[in-house]
């Protein structure tokens, strides 16, 4: 998106109303480290920071469009003694989730004072009478070490249930604020329903903790857990190597998430510099033919006697026939590459009279399981962090994010705006290009 092409009215945040109330957070930081400063409300974080970008505005006679800074602020919209708190986690897992359900709940109760927060279980399922599953109270001696595990402590599911029945369930528990961790689906969720809180009059903001390991939505910089996916995902394309050139003509063939962004796969393949061929959905490419993949491979097989294929797990996908349907999210189903070109790459080779030793590796369920690395843990915190000072001053319809390395909050229905992804013309794609050396023409 060019400069030129957003107005200051996308990036603008919803609010509940005129905060009056003196926050105690703002009397913390004056006690323990008066040098520091709340967030100046009339400050603003650049949406382009280019000096093209601001040269155009300049031009036009209007200052540049730029997003809310987060953090906490002096004064906030609830009584913090009169607070009570949801969280809910939904969709697929990912590195990290634990660790923003501690930090949203140690952040309320010793930031704000807020003694009541509850964890809704299932995904949105935890909101409605007829899946019965329990609300758990989250306090901050059941959450101490969550974040040492990998997983969510609440359970997840895909998909929304009625928003008439969650907004019920939030009005009967006195809920005050929602803390919603999720993906692009469970946003689209939580704008229907802060639509049906608006439309009653409810007072509840709904913050979102931007979820999702493909790292592909926009305007939130990187998503947590991204950086220990990649990292995990640079073991198996490791190995993948270490098969590769254990056997004569050996071929290592890694599936890796990405159903729309091949972020995981282009930063794994970089990170070990072990792939020779990165497949992603952002570039098509051609199997058959004298410039198509199999007979790239094919070359390098026997050039090298071995060769590594690091592919996503949503490239592809109109090489292959027959409908796929629909998730319980609404994502279109996606046909398995990595079991495609497993078939084809053998096909190829054994009609070619070219021996083979290919060992297939899908680690992706292994890697969206296991607990944040450091750097995600303490990504995952200040998120949260920053979600409950954003909820606590009245923000709603909006998720945490980092932009121009601030926090900042991004309305929900710009962050799902459109779908983060490898700019085939990027300088990423080109770094994946450099290190793989593999050929342009079959892309």
């Amino acid at each position: 998106m060019g400069p030129g092409m957003i107005q200051q009215e996308f990036l603008d945040v919803k609010t509940l109303g005129i905060c009056r109330i003196a926050s105690p957070m703002a009397a913390m930081l004056e006690q323990r480290a008066p040098s520091l400063h709340y967030v100046d409300e009339t400050d603003g974080v650049l949406f382009d920071s280019t000096l093209s970008a601001l040269r155009v505005r300049q031009a036009e006679g209007v200052d540049p469009p730029t997003f809310e800074p987060a953090g906490p602020r002096k004064k906030i919209f609830f009584d913090p003694s009169k607070t009570r708190a949801g969280i809910v986690t939904c969709g697929g897992l990912c590195p990290g989730i634990n660790d923003v359900i501690r930090g949203l709940t140690l952040t309320l109760n010793y930031g704000y004072g807020v003694s009541k927060v509850f964890g809704f279980c299932h995904g949105y399922r935890g909101f409605t009478a007829k899946h019965g599953h329990p609300v758990l109270e989250l306090t901050p001696k059941n959450v101490s070490a969550i974040n040492e595990k990998g997983g969510t402590m609440l359970g997840t599911s895909r998909g929304s249930e009625d928003s008439n029945e969650i907004a019920d369930c939030l009005e009967r528990m006195s809920i005050n604020m929602l803390f919603v961790i999720g993906g692009d689906g469970t946003i689209r969720a939580a704008i229907e329903l802060n639509e049906v809180l608006a439309e009653r009059g409810l007072k509840i903001a709904v913050v979102g903790i931007p979820k999702t390991i493909d790292n592909d939505i926009m305007y939130i910089e990187q998503s947590f857990g991204f950086q220990t996916a990649f990292s995990e995902a640079t073991r198996s394309i490791r190995n993948a190597h270490a098969e590769a050139k254990a056997s004569p003509n050996g071929v290592g063939l890694v599936k890796l998430m990405g159903r729309h962004s091949g972020f995981i796969a282009c930063y794994a393949s970089l990170a070990g510099n072990d792939a020779n061929f990165v497949l992603i959905p952002e570039v098509p490419f051609q199997l058959d033919g004298p410039q198509g993949f199999l007979s790239s491979l094919r070359k390098r097989i026997v050039e090298r006697q071995h060769a590594v294929v690091v592919v996503a797990e949503g490239a592809g996908q109109d090489l292959m026939e027959g409908a796929s349907g629909r998730d319980a999210s609404g994502n279109k189903k996606l046909h398995d590459v990595g079991s495609f070109l497993k078939q084809r790459i053998h096909e190829y080779c054994q009609a070619e009279g070219t021996e083979l030793n290919l060992k297939y590796f899908d680690p992706s369920y292994d890697i969206r399981s296991v607990p944040a690395n450091a750097y995600d843990s303490v990504y995952s915190n200040r998120l949260a962090h920053s979600a409950v000072h954003a909820a606590m001053s009245g923000r709603t319809e909006m998720v945490v994010g980092r932009w121009n390395s601030r926090f900042v909050h991004v309305p929900m229905r710009l962050a799902i705006r459109e779908r983060y992804c490898v700019d085939p013309n990027g300088d990423l794609w080109m770094s994946v290009l450099e290190a793989t050396g593999q050929s342009l023409q079959y892309c």
